[in-house]
């Protein structure tokens, strides 16, 4: 049965926080588990798209760290920064595994939804969250229409005719469950384990 959609944001969310402090076991383990979830094909994409951010954080990253230098010549990075390189873009290659996981695991009412649900606790605060998610699902509609060309031009001149949005959200929540439960439970155990690690 699915996990309901603010568990699976919940989830998400203690990854990635765990992922910063992981090193290279825990990303291998974490990776395992993301292709066995089925998200190989949607995590190259983001990889193909995000090549030229690796190669960046990684060039970086390797050639600013201080250290010895690779074959003791000057124009070479240093040995601490390879290994300060390859750690952080293997973490942000994680981290794209967690970001597609969450993309198969939710469509775009179901993110909206499990937002909803993440932020609902706010309104103690009297802080009005109904608005934020209001406004991302508006973000998310507009980003499923193509723009004209020029569209921005007329939009910062201020003649752009803005497309209305649906008049009526729905959220459907399903209730929250033992398993829902369980599930935050491992996945903050699993942060506190990486963290520790």
């Amino acid at each position: 049965m699915p996990l309901h959609p603010t568990t699976v944001l919940i989830v998400w969310l203690l990854a990635v926080i765990g992922i910063q402090s992981a090193g290279y076991a825990v990303l291998g383990g974490l990776g395992a588990v993301l292709l066995a979830a089925g998200t190989a094909r949607r995590w190259a994409g983001y990889l193909w798209r995000a090549r030229w951010l690796l190669l960046s954080l990684w060039l970086i990253l390797a050639y600013h760290t201080p250290g010895e230098a690779l074959l003791d010549s000057a124009w070479m990075p240093t040995w601490e920064g390879i290994a300060e390189a390859g750690l952080h873009a293997a973490r942000l290659v994680a981290m794209l595994g967690c970001l597609a996981w969450l993309f198969a695991r939710l469509g775009r009412d179901e993110l909206v939804s499990g937002l909803w649900g993440l932020l609902r606790p706010l309104r103690v605060l009297r802080i009005d969250s109904e608005r934020l998610v209001v406004r991302l699902a508006l973000v998310l509609e507009n980003l499923q229409q193509k723009p004209e060309k020029g569209a921005w031009k007329r939009m910062l001149a201020g003649g752009a005719e803005f497309a209305g949005g649906p008049d009526v959200l729905r959220l459907a929540l399903p209730h929250w469950a033992a398993r829902d439960t369980l599930a935050v439970a491992a996945a903050g155990l699993a942060l506190a384990g990486m963290v520790m690690l």
